[in-house]
């Protein structure tokens, strides 16, 4: 902190040629860090609308009762019962029961694939909550360093006028609002990574649902084989 001082309260003259041109451009307000933390906030906020949507249409309420209707062999009920459903389970189950009569080594592979190409629809958007939550806190810290910096060179611009009575409160005024970067981006930061921790156990657990329902399809198909 006191080399930030010593570097905003001196003279251009008493700084070299790229500390002074450093100096130049730190010396703005920190205003629009704070933009940047808003806009940030608004967009992460539109994704965990828009994911919480996408979870809550794209799943089976009933997982449960179709895997036992699966172990009793009821293959057209279960059928019948995803029809017309999105996601996950039912394009396992779907494109595991069109190709039933080919094997239950090839549903498998059918059901191993089906996943691999279902799971990133999931995840979309979701790494811009993780990469968001890591470095909105470094982002307001950004725009807190700034403004100590600002507040510094005003207090050595008042120094060198003989400035004194309103000294001190320009210069607390000062951090005190830079010190707002900092909380806006820890409150920008916090909802972002509970939502990630969400919608990863979200997706971790339809992922489980989803390989319970292929090892019981590929399960009973194997019984019938034998």
């Amino acid at each position: 902190m006191p080399s930030i001082a010593v570097l905003a309260q001196a003279h251009p003259e008493q700084l070299g040629w790229l500390s002074t041109k450093l100096l130049s451009v730190t010396l703005t307000s920190a205003e629009w860090v704070l933009w940047v933390l808003v806009c940030l906030s608004v967009l992460s906020i539109a994704i965990m609308l828009e994911r919480t949507v996408y979870f809550a249409r794209h799943r089976l309420p009933d997982s449960e009762a179709l895997a036992v209707r699966l172990a009793r062999g009821e293959l057209d009920a279960v059928k019948a019962a995803i029809q017309g459903r999105q996601g996950m389970e039912a394009a396992i189950l779907r494109e595991g029961l069109a190709c039933a009569d080919q094997g239950p080594d090839t549903v498998e592979q059918v059901i191993a694939s089906t996943l691999s190409r279902e799971r990133p629809r999931y995840e979309r958007f979701l790494s811009y909550l993780g990469t968001l939550g890591n470095n909105a806190p470094f982002i307001g810290l950004f725009g807190t360093v700034l403004g100590i910096i600002k507040a510094f060179h005003d207090l050595g611009n008042m120094n060198a006028q003989g400035g004194g009575g309103g000294m001190q409160q320009t210069v607390m005024a000062g951090i005190s609002e830079a010190l707002v970067a900092t909380a806006v981006g820890l409150a920008v930061a916090i909802p972002a990574v509970v939502a990630f921790n969400v919608f990863s156990r979200q997706l971790k657990t339809l992922t489980s649902r989803a390989n319970a329902l292929g090892y019981a399809l590929v399960g009973t198909l194997r019984s019938e084989a034998r």
